[in-house]
């Protein structure tokens, strides 16, 4: 065991000094992840893995093995001299469950800071702490328990109302499993069994979600989505039912390492270790009662971020965040979808708030089409919005976003993915929301002051436009043919009114 005074927390610099980096020293692999942009939500700058491997060692000696260690520091000082060459203004170095528990492990410190890295060594509820920290950084409302599995341990947070609540370490990273099943079948559910037995969780996540975090279970997400055929290949977000994980482990006993090899996304170093993984998120959830699964590509590195801002700041809306970001960059007026929301927003009184959130975002990017060709703005938007870098939003959201997009730009028909992922409903209302923000986008020639002075509004008979005396000329023919193309898609008349 490494001793408890190497324990230290860094001194933080804010993240809004300038571009921050962690280097994240796992049991399997170790990562450098450079981050830049809102500091609510970061965007990833610079990405790079190693599959070292240091907990290999730990579960057959309890030492950290001698050739994972210098593959390890190896990479470390290449991550070091990246940080430095990128202008990081702040590179926060931490290690976990294998590092934490090798009879060598302050030995392995020692030599990481004299390549000029502090290592902050997170005990396994502090880890735990920060896998539900950045859970919520990613997903704000989630309300169930976090699983972050790790190569070394096994952390089980319970999540709720953007707090992290209790939270519990064990040593069952997906090294270990794969030594704990050669004992026999029956092996890993005995462990299992005890661990959950006298922790106290039996049936702790009945009725609730389990929040995937870690490598080896996003890998097995890609190959349920490989194996379903789902249509949008983004993994944070990504939904499962309970019984998924009973699937993969019998997909994975005909599946041979030629064909796991053919999978989209999938970690190729992690190919060996799937069934182990899916064993254990099996025994889980059956032991939980979990109620299904979503997968988080935030973990453990965010939440470090996450942790580290005000409160005022942890609680903004990621997406809403982004959107505004993004359409601040691309788009010509600043603000300009805030107000185009608030214009259109009498349409859409009877909306949940989960909606009006969309919608809003959608609101946020209603100019980032201007700069393509004519031809291919609706395009554009499609794609901005169903592959963009969002946070806090699921699939469907994403295509909702995005049919809206697609038509505000002038396109026709639906996308195959839309088609495949969106009910008839959520298609119409995504429609209306496009042809609104088309209508005001056409009004207003992206200027705030023609969506300042006149107001939409409805009743059983019209979608009504009015508009301020001095302003009606803007009631030209090219407006009121959209203007009536919206009233159709609520199944009414385009009525039109002068005001003073």
């Amino acid at each position: 065991m490494v001793a408890a005074s190497l324990y230290r927390k860094k001194p933080r610099k804010g993240i809004e000094d300038g571009r921050t980096a962690i280097i994240d020293i796992g049991s399997n692999s170790i990562r450098l992840v450079v981050y830049d942009g809102p500091v609510r939500i970061p965007s990833i700058l610079f990405n790079e893995k190693v599959m070292a491997g240091l907990g290999r060692g730990l579960v057959r000696d309890g030492a950290l093995d001698a050739e994972a260690t210098d593959r390890a520091l190896t990479a470390l000082s290449r991550f070091q001299r990246l940080a430095a060459q990128m202008g990081v203004a702040d590179v926060r170095t931490v290690a976990t469950a294998a590092v934490r528990e090798a009879s060598n492990g302050a030995e392995f410190v020692g030599r990481i800071e004299s390549l000029g890295l502090a290592v902050e060594l997170l005990s396994g509820e502090d880890e735990a702490k920060m896998a539900g920290y950045g859970v919520l950084a990613g997903i704000p409302d989630a309300d169930g328990i976090v699983g972050d599995l790790g190569g070394g341990s096994l952390e089980l947070i319970r999540v709720g109302q953007g707090e992290v609540h209790e939270r519990l370490s064990f040593p069952l990273g997906v090294l270990r499993v794969a030594a704990i099943r050669d004992k026999g079948p029956k092996a890993l559910e005995r462990v299992i069994n005890e661990a959950i037995g006298e922790s106290g969780w039996e049936g702790r996540g009945q009725g609730l979600p389990f929040y995937l975090v870690g490598g080896s279970w996003r890998s097995l997400a890609r190959l349920e989505m490989h194996l379903s055929g789902f249509p949008l290949p983004i993994i944070h977000n990504y939904r499962m039912p309970a019984e998924a994980p009973q699937r993969l482990i019998r997909s994975l006993a005909h599946l041979d390492k030629a064909r796991l090899r053919e999978v989209s996304g999938l970690s190729q170093p992690r190919i060996p270790t799937l069934g182990h993984a899916a064993a254990l998120l099996a025994a889980l959830v059956r032991h939980l009662g979990s109620s299904g699964l979503v997968v988080s590509a935030y973990g453990l590195r965010e939440g470090l971020l996450h942790a580290s801002l005000p409160p005022e700041v942890q609680a903004q809306d990621p997406l809403i965040c982004a959107t505004r970001e993004e359409g601040v960059r691309q788009g010509r007026f600043p603000e300009h979808g805030d107000l185009l929301d608030r214009w259109m927003a009498p349409l859409f009184e009877s909306e949940t708030a989960a909606d009006a959130r969309l919608r809003h975002a959608t609101c946020l990017l209603a100019d980032v089409g201007w700069r393509a060709h004519p031809e291919f703005r609706a395009e554009r938007g499609l794609e901005t919005a169903l592959h963009g870098n969002w946070v806090g939003v699921d699939a469907q959201g994403r295509a909702k976003m995005a049919h809206a997009l697609f038509r505000s730009f002038g396109g026709t028909g639906i996308s195959p993915v839309v088609a495949q992922l969106l009910a008839a409903a959520d298609i119409s209302q995504a429609e209306r929301w496009g042809l609104a923000m088309r209508l005001g986008q056409r009004l207003s020639g992206g200027v705030a002051e023609p969506l300042e002075t006149s107001a939409l509004s409805l009743d059983r008979e019209a979608v009504t436009l009015t508009l301020r005396q001095a302003d009606a000329a803007l009631y030209g023919e090219s407006v009121e043919r959209r203007h009536k193309t919206l009233a159709a898609a609520f199944d009414l008349k385009a009525g039109f009114a002068v005001a003073g």
